[in-house]
């Protein structure tokens, strides 16, 4: 080796010898990367990178680590977690100390409370239920026509597969826990499904249908008539709570079913491809 190749490479040992590498993270303050954490470093130091516990048993605990700036860093950057924490130990003394409903009493649900002057307007005008009802339909079957639109006319099936998930799993969830009516349950001929026959209450078909195809339309980047569909949405919701056509449970897990099913749809599409990959004659558009 010449001296000219040997001289970099005795400048670099020594500036590592010193405590800075090459890339110019230093080694004194533990900062393996500029985005790591500190609770990130320390799991580094200790041989857990990667999910591999390098040291074992000998390794030294992450909690044990823990510092003062560690808190705080989670606190200013982690907060949304840190508030989830706080509710799990909320909760938690909720549910030691709430006393259950007895058994022959009406279930309760704190959205039937927050909308019972609306139901009591609504039991008294027949006509104004019969409306709401009748536009509550259209917005079933706008989200209908949307979901079939794109896959028959724009060739994406993502949001056509994931209601077909999203209602089968519905129906077998329905099925299994039939939950009671409320009995003070505002139906009507003209509401969804049409002709007031029976249906499942868990979990909202209207709420998850409608997420699913908004969550289509901000994908492609049509977020103006995602915003009417968010704020149908709402409203729609209001009026299930007034009609008590559905339990505010039913409600939320709509919301949580339309953002899975999009989710476990697109994963199916991926994996469809991959497969396809593999085959000689190429997949058609649709799928």
């Amino acid at each position: 080796m010449s001296a000219s190749a040997a001289e970099p490479v005795d400048s670099l040992r020594r500036r590592s010898r010193n405590g800075n590498h090459t890339n110019g993270v230093a080694v004194e303050d533990h900062r393996v990367g500029d985005t790591d954490t500190p609770m990130e470093i320390t799991a580094k130091n200790n041989g857990y990178a990667n999910g591999v516990g390098g040291g074992g048993w000998r390794s030294k605990a992450s909690f044990m680590t823990w510092t003062t700036r560690d808190v705080v860093y989670v606190a200013r950057h982690h907060w949304i977690p840190c508030m989830f924490a706080a509710g799990l130990l909320f909760f938690m003394g909720v549910e030691y100390t709430l006393q259950m409903i007895p058994a022959r009493s009406e279930p309760f649900d704190l959205g039937f409370v927050a909308t019972r002057s609306l139901n009591r307007v609504l039991a008294s005008s027949p006509d104004l239920n019969t409306v709401l009802a009748a536009l509550n339909t259209v917005f079933v079957l706008m989200q209908t026509t949307y979901i079939v639109w794109t896959w028959l006319v724009e060739g994406r099936a993502r949001a056509t597969i994931a209601a077909l998930f999203m209602f089968t799993c519905r129906g077998i969830l329905g099925y299994s826990t039939q939950l009671p009516l409320p009995q003070d349950f505002l139906g009507s001929g003209v509401d969804f499904p049409v002709g007031n026959v029976s249906f499942f209450l868990f979990f909202s078909g209207h709420v998850a249908g409608s997420m699913i195809a908004s969550l289509d339309m901000k994908r492609m980047q049509r977020f103006k008539l995602a915003m009417v569909f968010d704020i149908l949405n709402v409203l729609q919701s209001i009026r299930l709570l007034g009609t008590r056509g559905h339990y505010t449970i039913d409600l939320a897990v709509g919301v949580g079913a339309g953002i899975l099913f999009d989710s476990l749809a697109g994963k199916y599409e991926e994996l469809s491809r991959r497969h396809h990959l593999g085959e000689k004659t190429p997949p058609r558009n649709w799928l």
